[in-house]
């Protein structure tokens, strides 16, 4: 989620430059608005073999093929204006035959398909129709979790992306955000623990209590015990609802942007990769896995998150990443190397001012092509860095 035009947030705009807008191998086919010519092709084959060859009663029985690939591909209509060219033609077929002597069963059998054909292509409308009404659901539930940050906010310039490995159901536990509060611009990004609505709850119980906290607080380890607070509530009251529930663990990174000297950041790791720092002193990583992941401190005993203060200029990006990029793998199995990349990246870009939109177009680009378009985790990825004016 990152670049619109409300905002950097990049939903669903992100995920159609994953999956093709510009990259090699992620065009998505638009059925809706080309699956008429796969039958529109093999109807105009079999119609010039048919004329060009000697006529036979197999090209009747050719043609009936043209409403059933109607049918996987086209709208009703469409299904049902195929079906009828076909009766005509295949009457037309049977006219020109010599001695051909016309059967009224075959063209009872020759209807009956075309009205299979059409029945088929209505189920299968309807089913789509359900299909997308339930997407457009999920993303309404997503946007409640991460939702969109309007450009400059809290201070920083940020730039977002989220690529679901499942882009039918698009329900991954990867969350993020970026607060505006009155203690400086302060920034979250996590994974909860498995998939699907229970993953994206947990999620929304997490990034809730990171906005109420991280808004209101201006201590960081009272910001941490809230969110570990707020998980293990969640974890509660769904193990109450449903016997059988596992509590959910979740690593995640906050960081918080000192503004009182404008060059250093708290940085809170809850068992999460650290993040990469790309600047004019080259690439270094911030410090990661300090803290055991939240929902593990009952079993423990931690009661304070450990915190580290680092240097963070200005000019500096900061790259949070979720385990779906690390661990993204090409063909033969090897993952995405990250930090690498990152080197490399900023040795051929120029020069080090390092924008957030260009660094995660570049790294979509480059995680497009090293995964052939198939990832096998959700991948979320957010970049910042201060703006020169003051949070709004």
């Amino acid at each position: 989620m990152s670049g619109s035009p409300a905002g950097p947030s990049r939903e669903p705009g992100a995920v159609r430059r994953f999956l093709g807008r510009t990259a090699p191998g992620f065009m998505p086919v638009d059925v809706d608005r080309w699956g008429w010519l796969v039958p529109a092709v093999f109807l105009a084959v079999v119609g010039a073999v048919g004329c060009l060859g000697d006529p036979s009663d197999d090209i009747e029985n050719w043609l009936l093929m043209v409403p059933l690939l109607a049918a996987a591909l086209c709208a009703p209509w469409v299904t049902a204006v195929f079906g009828g060219f076909v009766l005509v033609v295949n009457r037309l077929f049977t006219m020109v035959q010599p001695g051909s002597n016309p059967r009224v069963e075959n063209l009872v059998l020759e209807v009956c398909v075309v009205l299979l054909a059409v029945l088929v292509a209505l189920l299968r409308s309807r089913a789509r129709s359900y299909v997308l009404r339930l997407q457009n659901a999920v993303l309404a539930a997503r946007e409640v979790v991460v939702r969109p940050v309007p450009h400059g906010w809290g201070g920083v310039e940020s730039a977002t992306a989220y690529l679901p490995a499942d882009t039918e159901s698009r329900m991954g536990g990867d969350f993020f955000d970026v607060l505006s509060t009155p203690h400086g611009a302060r920034i979250v990004l996590g994974d909860v623990q498995g998939k699907g609505l229970a993953a994206l709850s947990t999620a929304g119980a997490v990034v809730g209590a990171f906005r109420e906290a991280g808004y209101h607080e201006p201590d960081m380890s009272v910001v941490a015990a809230r969110m570990e607070d707020g998980l293990r509530r969640h974890n509660t009251l769904l193990a109450a609802v449903d016997a059988r529930h596992e509590p959910r663990l979740v690593t995640a990174v906050v960081i918080a942007f000192i503004e009182e000297d404008g060059a250093h950041a708290d940085v809170i790791n809850f068992g999460h990769e650290g993040p990469l720092v790309l600047g004019h002193r080259g690439v270094r990583r911030m410090p990661q896995e300090e803290n055991l992941p939240l929902g593990l401190a009952d079993l423990t005993g931690a009661r304070r998150a450990r915190i580290s203060r680092v240097p963070l200029e200005r000019s500096e990006t900061v790259l949070l990443v979720t385990d779906g990029v690390t661990e993204a793998r090409d063909r033969h199995g090897d993952f995405f190397p990250l930090t690498p990349w990152a080197r490399h990246f900023l040795t051929t870009g120029g020069d080090w001012d390092v924008q957030p939109d260009l660094l995660l177009d570049r790294l979509m680009a480059a995680l497009a092509d090293h995964t052939a378009g198939h990832l096998k985790d959700d991948a979320t990825l957010l970049a910042v860095r201060r703006t020169a004016v003051g949070p709004p």
